[in-house]
């Protein structure tokens, strides 16, 4: 008989349809006649044939079984998965741009893994109805009629056996397609930063195909090879979903005891997400309750790192210490890099808020109370904590601000910045998070700086101005005194006109408001000064040397201010 398993070249199941047809019916023939025989007074040497029998069968078909599951599996097509997942991509950089890592000089020395940009994913969405082949259909009945009949015989542990070392290599074989790794904990804590960021980037990826593509289809499989045996499709789907999923869980138990640092926190937050999503499917599936339970563990360490990680960078902001001011009052990196990064905070709120509940109710029975500053009352647990951050964020502005000599600069870079904050909160989801209260607080306090502003800039060059002084009134003012004043007044605007067109106001509006506020001050004053004691040195010689401009000047100057640039006026030059 071709099927003999004597037969140094055995032909292919496939490639003889019909005698593997005939091979199986023998068999049948076989198992079916040695039932008989243990029924009847059958003499030994009966049943030792028909026994010795059924073990070359099943010899034979054990081979066969796994030259079928080799030779019929299907290559995971990744490229054809990653088109049906839908990704919402959040790029870390503000409005402006800017990639806050490169630009966030002094944050380099909190957190040592700069330069590698920032991009998170949030979120994978993998749609329920995605199915792939893993075996060719047609090979699942093959395959079906060789389980039944090893495990009529009492060879169901080595069909077990077999299918098992099969589909644990093709699960493994997949898990490298999508990227993920052998890694022990020590090699993960080891990778550097970029490197680390697109392993958990696949990882968030794999871990949603592996369990609602692989492993369900993995467990549909079990269940058509396997239909007449609880047990066989028991052992062999959790012995293969172990193996996959516990190289899963190892990588993100690694990255959650790994070191904190605030640019993992999304990466995190996204492997916390889509593990708590394919936790339910796990316990559907599989009936081991260690690998549940492992899954429920790491799950709960991903949510410990990512609350410590959002502490660390609270810690971050408040002890990040540059001493280096920006030059021209503008917005400063730390700024920037906290606003786009609580943004990003606030699309996980949900996720945050499940993490932060347990702590804040802990608290509040300790008699904390569950109130902001800002008189937020009942505020989510995310909103307490962004309110927080921001107010730190405030402080350890109010303290760079103080690095300026100049005072007037000091009020220009906390408009600048506080301004900046607002415009980020209204822009966003934020104005949920922190309230309508808190951006109009803010508000207020950016034109209370507005006046300090003015007053600290400007109230010397109006004093230049005032009929104190000069020995009378216009009509018999001492011309020596006016002189005075009026090259003391110059001095004054030629030396803000050169310092102040060097500062940057970015907002236009906030740019424009100050110019107006400037000019509703000085010029008027100007204006009326001019025309009381003017005449009295027009009439004199070198009148020039001391009536420098005019109020039309002074009007065409101002707007050169808070562009970045630095001028200076030459020689009385006038503008048109």
């Amino acid at each position: 008989m071709r099927w003999d398993s004597s037969h140094t070249a055995l032909p292919s199941w496939c490639d003889c349809p019909e005698d593997a047809v005939d091979y199986l019916t023998a068999v049948d023939e076989v198992l079916d006649l040695l039932d008989d025989l243990s029924f009847k007074d059958a003499s030994i040497e009966a049943v030792d044939r028909a026994e010795t029998a059924v073990q070359v069968a099943m010899t034979r078909l054990e081979e066969e079984f796994r030259h079928i599951l080799t030779r019929n599996t299907v290559p995971l097509d990744a490229e054809r998965l990653y088109g049906s997942i839908r990704r919402v991509s959040l790029s870390f950089v503000g409005n402006e741009g800017e990639i806050i890592d490169d630009e966030f000089e002094s944050f380099g020395e909190v957190d040592s893994a700069r330069g590698s940009g920032y991009f998170h994913e949030r979120g994978v969405s993998l749609g329920d109805d995605i199915c792939v082949d893993l075996i060719n259909p047609d090979a699942v009945g093959e395959l079906r009629e060789i389980a039944d009949r090893m495990i009529r015989s009492g060879y169901e542990k080595e069909c077990v056996q077999v299918y098992s070392s099969v589909r644990r290599e093709v699960l493994d074989e997949c898990l490298a397609i999508l990227g993920v790794e052998k890694l022990s904990i020590e090699e993960v804590q080891r990778i550097e930063w970029k490197v680390l960021d697109e392993k958990m980037k696949k990882w968030v990826q794999a871990v949603k195909i592996g369990v609602r593509v692989l492993l369900t289809g993995e467990k549909r499989l079990c269940d058509q090879i396997f239909s007449t045996s609880d047990s066989a499709r028991e052992i062999c789907f959790n012995e293969n979903a172990k193996g996959c999923i516990m190289q899963l869980l190892n990588f993100g138990e690694a990255v959650a005891i790994g070191r904190r640092s605030s640019e993992k926190l999304f990466r995190i937050l996204d492997m916390y997400d889509v593990l708590s999503v394919v936790i339910p499917d796990l316990e559907m599936m599989v009936t081991d309750g260690f690998l549940c339970g492992e899954a429920k563990g790491v799950l709960s360490g991903l949510g410990e790192a990512a609350k410590g990680t959002f502490s660390e960078f609270q810690s971050a902001v408040q002890n990040e210490s540059s001493r280096k001011p920006m030059l021209s009052g503008e917005i400063h990196p730390l700024t920037r890099y906290v606003m786009n990064y609580v943004k990003l905070v606030v699309d996980y709120s949900h996720t945050l808020n499940s993490l932060f509940a347990e702590s804040d109710e802990d608290e509040s029975s300790g008699g904390s109370g569950s109130h902001t500053d800002d008189g937020e009352e009942n505020a989510t647990p995310i909103s307490r904590r962004v309110l927080a951050l921001l107010s730190i964020l405030e402080s350890n502005l109010e303290e760079k601000s103080k690095l300026y000599e100049d005072g007037a600069m000091h009020y220009i870079f906390l408009m600048n910045n506080i301004l900046y904050i607002v415009q980020k909160v209204k822009d966003s989801e934020l104005i949920k998070v922190v309230g309508d209260q808190w951006v109009r607080k803010r508000r207020g306090q950016i034109r209370q700086y507005a006046t300090s502003y003015l007053r600290a800039a400007w109230s010397r060059a109006l004093s230049c101005l005032k009929d104190e002084g000069i020995g009378g009134s216009s009509g018999s003012a001492s011309r020596v005194a006016l002189k005075e004043r009026f090259k003391s007044f110059n001095a004054c605007f030629e030396d803000i006109y050169r310092v102040q067109t060097g500062w940057k106001v970015p907002d236009p509006q906030l740019r424009e408001e100050l110019r107006i506020s400037i000019s509703e001050k000085v010029i008027p004053a100007y204006r009326a000064f001019l025309g009381r004691f003017g005449s009295h040195l027009e009439s004199g010689k070198h009148s020039g040397k001391y009536i420098k401009f005019t109020p039309e000047d002074l009007e065409n100057y101002v707007p050169d201010l808070f562009e970045g640039t630095p001028l200076v006026i030459h020689h009385l030059r006038r503008k048109s």
